[in-house]
């Protein structure tokens, strides 16, 4: 019998989940409301960013899910790409970035030669 790494929401996984912690399911659910309305920014921009998140915390469930929520919020497949692509290069500007650190240990590890 094979099992999926990850398994897709059910009835059964979402009811469980409930009755573990209703209170906490109730606040988390008021927030996520309250985080994705329209406000400052509206909601499909919103979408876009949660998309664009869920790509660089790589979690498939908020993948799929903020994907048909930026669709269903009015974003084009070009406006979910790009937000995509955004994640790519932060990702990848994050590990850019944080070469300072190799770097600054490096530099430590073999001091450069003094002048002559």
């Amino acid at each position: 019998m094979e099992h999926a790494m990850y398994p897709e929401s059910n009835t059964e996984i979402r009811h469980k989940r409930r009755d573990l912690a209703p209170k906490q399911l109730e606040a988390f659910q008021n927030f996520s409301r309250a985080a994705f309305a329209d406000g400052a920014l509206p909601s499909v921009t919103k979408q876009l960013i949660a998309v664009a998140v869920a790509h660089t915390t790589q979690c498939p469930y908020c993948i799929k899910g903020h994907t048909e929520g930026a669709l269903k919020a009015g974003a084009t497949e070009q406006q979910i790409m790009e937000a995509i692509w955004v994640a790519a290069e932060m990702r990848a500007g994050g590990a850019y970035a944080h070469s300072t650190l190799a770097i600054d240990v490096m530099q430590h590890a073999h001091p450069a030669p003094p002048a002559a």
